[in-house]
């Protein structure tokens, strides 16, 4: 008896090391992990961490805790993203006939991102639907496209209505920001200036896409019967407008559309804020578009917005915790 007590006695002993150890370390590493990464040579992850915490206004703290205002500022200053206007949308030519075909492909970086670019060849499909409780609430993505009876779309314009915790886009996506035009007709517009420019992306009356900075008299020059207020444009003219850094995002899921030279309209969603993909930055997208044919492209709502949706179904995987998140517009793809 006295030997099975020792053995015992042994064992358990061994067991409670084990547990200090482990408490030890993951301690040890929740204290240092911060320190390393915001303090240490790994200037990449330092400024993906700085760019992701820095364009969610819920985790400014992450980095604000570590950083002064004067260090995030100049890690910030390191992206250069010009401003580029369209010339005129001559390039963008394209046969006047109905096509219902969609392309769909997978889109993958190893474990950094995956997602779905769908490539819908007649642009004139393509329109912005928007939720039925405009100044209430949003509605999913997959909702907006069933009540228009589409077969594809992605969340689009972003809100600034606050959640039960006060925290801005974290809500219920009924009061959207800037600008929403569906069919020729203006659904929602909080901007006072007509001559005011804001990023904007945009489908005239003859299916050509507008991104980038434009006022409300510039979208009734152009003809404009579809728009959502958001940006920034990633390819001008089939240029890349970042020039230098990733975008200064950081790392997220993203919502981007684009328009091919044919007129061919890209949709495009990555997911992000999992272990299977930890998301995509501005310039990964830009890039994706680039690989894709994009003579114009913008950036759209993404985080927790990001929805893909398709033959009757959501396709990419939302990091949101209840999974789609209500949102107050959509690019919808009809037949």
């Amino acid at each position: 008896m006295g030997s099975k007590n020792i053995s015992r006695e042994i064992k358990n002993h061994k067991l409670r090391n084990f547990i200090f150890y482990l408490i030890f370390g993951l301690l040890f590493t929740g204290v240092t992990a911060p320190v390393i990464i915001f303090h240490g040579p790994f200037t990449n992850v330092k400024k993906t961490i700085v760019d992701a915490a820095m364009t969610t206004l819920s985790h400014q703290w992450i980095a604000k805790v570590f950083l002064s205002d004067a260090e995030i500022q100049k890690i910030r200053n390191e992206d250069t993203l010009q401003v580029m206007h369209q010339v005129n949308n001559d390039s963008i030519k394209f046969i006047s006939s109905h096509d219902n075909s969609i392309e769909r492909y997978d889109i993958s970086n190893g474990i950094k991102f995956k997602g779905y670019l769908l490539i819908i060849k007649d642009p004139t499909r393509v329109k912005v639907g928007y939720s039925n409780k405009l100044g209430t609430e949003g509605e999913l993505t997959s909702q907006i496209a069933q009540d228009n009876g589409a077969v594809a779309a992605i969340n689009a314009g972003g809100f600034s209505d606050s959640s039960s915790t006060n925290a801005k886009w974290t809500g219920t996506g009924g009061k959207p920001t800037g600008i929403i035009m569906s069919n020729g007709k203006i659904k929602f517009n909080d901007i006072t200036d007509p001559d005011k420019k804001v990023d904007v992306t945009a489908i005239t009356k003859d299916a050509q896409l507008l991104v980038g900075p434009y006022s409300l008299n510039d979208l009734k020059k152009f003809s404009v019967t579809e728009a959502v207020s958001f940006g920034p444009a990633l390819v001008v003219n089939g240029q890349e407008t970042i020039k230098s850094g990733d975008g200064g995002w950081g790392i997220a899921p993203r919502t981007a559309i684009g328009q091919r030279s044919d007129g061919a309209i890209i949709l495009l969603a990555i997911d992000g804020r999992t272990a299977k993909s930890l998301g995509a930055s501005l310039k990964d997208v830009q890039n994706i578009m680039i690989q894709y044919g994009a003579y114009n492209a913008s950036n759209l709502d993404g985080g927790s917005s990001t929805s893909m949706y398709n033959d009757g179904s959501i396709i990419n995987n939302p990091c949101n915790a209840l999974g789609e998140r209500a949102v107050p517009s959509a690019f919808i793809v009809n037949n």
